[in-house]
């Protein structure tokens, strides 16, 4: 008798799923787009640097205020209804940035936008987590990470084409792809009663079980999946963004210093997609503890590093290396907050406080470290920071173990003699 070894064919990626990936890509492009004019756009309005400064902000600042209440509603009314409200918000708040007069109608439209943000993106990640087969939950979480990122490279390129046409055109563009996807989603989500039933009970569809905030945070896995949101959020999204275009800017003077600024982000995009390619499979196949704790040693360690390393190429490196992290980090993360809530039941409350950790990382971050860095030095704002962060790979330390989806195995087969 002799045991045969053969792995499961892997699970093909439900529709539904698919039709998210899609509508993520087409946001993630239109954001693109309009990412890079913003701050400009403001300051067209006769307002400076700071009051620039908060037409970004506010978008990430409500989306923090918002994400109790967003998690609230999908938890009442069902993913796919809040997903399109969210999108179509965001594309009301985008053409009306459009026809905006001035500065402070410019500050409420994106404030709205940010709502309209929180609801859609903890739908998503809600029903991807719902939907998602067990044994794939980090393949397709690094596929939608993907999406998001393929969008965000694609679009500034296109921005950069219709900057002859002015600064209000890419936000009709971007308005009306957002009223493009949720329209997709709408008609082949939206529609679907079947989504706020749960499929997997025998007899009669019942509803959807909700995942508590107390129920989630009895895991151990949940609690330290909050730090490390936190540390990835104040790094990747903090830092990243605002302290290292003005460490560039400090450290190459003006005229080198925005175009580093600029190799840095891009190549940071790229170790991402790097990893990406992946990142999903890795965490499916050995668990999420280990890519979670790898992924964020490596955005840690090459932040800080950079602070010291000050040529060009140690920007590069360190750029790339920091992006690589950070798509090792992600898909692990997002899975094992999937596995928390678990298939068939809606974790819209769970993915609203997961979500509102990154995001006060990503608006404490750069205030926190820009005040150190204009106190003492922009090498210890940067350190500080990789100090802070550590919480994330220490909770993930203490963390017994993970979820690992279970091989099955095929029964023994009795061989010839």
């Amino acid at each position: 008798m002799q045991r045969q070894r053969s792995s499961k064919p892997r699970p093909p990626i439900p529709r539904e799923i698919a039709i998210l990936l899609v509508a993520a890509f087409i946001i993630a492009l239109g954001f693109g787009l309009i990412a890079p004019i913003l701050p400009q756009y403001a300051v067209s309005f006769d307002v400076g640097a700071a009051a620039a400064s908060v037409i970004v902000s506010i978008f990430a600042f409500t989306r923090l205020i918002f994400a109790p209440v967003a998690g609230i509603l999908v938890g009442k009314l069902g993913e796919p209804r809040i997903y399109v409200t969210g999108v179509l918000l965001v594309a009301v708040s985008t053409l009306l940035c459009a026809v905006v007069q001035d500065y402070t109608q410019l500050l409420i439209a994106r404030g709205l936008g940010g709502f309209g943000s929180t609801m859609f993106t903890i739908s998503a990640m809600a029903l991807i987590a719902r939907l998602a087969p067990n044994e794939s939950r980090g393949r397709i979480s690094g596929m939608y990470a993907g999406s998001f990122l393929l969008g965000n490279v694609i679009g500034p390129v296109l921005g950069s084409l219709l900057a002859p046409f002015g600064m209000r055109i890419p936000f009709v563009i971007y308005g009306t792809a957002l009223v493009i996807a949720a329209a997709v989603v709408y008609f082949a989500l939206g529609r679907r009663r079947d989504l706020d039933k749960d499929p997997t009970k025998s007899g009669a569809m019942s509803a959807v079980e909700v995942v508590t905030t107390r129920e989630a945070l009895s895991s151990p896995a949940y609690r330290a999946a909050l730090a490390s949101g936190f540390s990835y959020g104040w790094l990747a999204f903090g830092i990243r963004t605002s302290m290292i275009p003005l460490f560039a800017l400090a450290v190459f003077g003006e005229d080198l210093g925005p175009k580093v600024a600029g190799i840095s982000l891009a190549i940071f995009a790229v170790g991402n997609g790097v990893a990406l390619t992946f990142s999903g499979k890795l965490t499916d196949s050995i668990g999420r503890k280990i890519p979670i704790l790898v992924g964020m040693a490596v955005l840690l360690g090459s932040i800080v590093a950079m602070g010291y390393f000050t040529s060009l190429t140690g920007f590069i490196v360190f750029s790339i290396l920091a992006g690589f992290g950070g798509g090792i980090l992600g898909p692990a993360q997002q899975a094992a907050v999937a596995d928390v809530i678990g298939s068939g039941r809606n974790g819209g409350k769970a993915l609203a406080g997961f979500q509102m950790f990154t995001d006060l990382g990503a608006i404490i971050g750069p205030l926190i470290a820009g005040v150190m860095a204009d106190a003492i030095s922009y090498q210890v704002a940067l350190s500080a920071s990789g100090v802070v962060c550590l919480i994330g790979v220490v909770a993930w330390l203490l963390v017994p173990k993970t979820i690992r989806p279970v091989a099955v195995e095929p029964e023994p087969t009795v061989q010839g003699k």
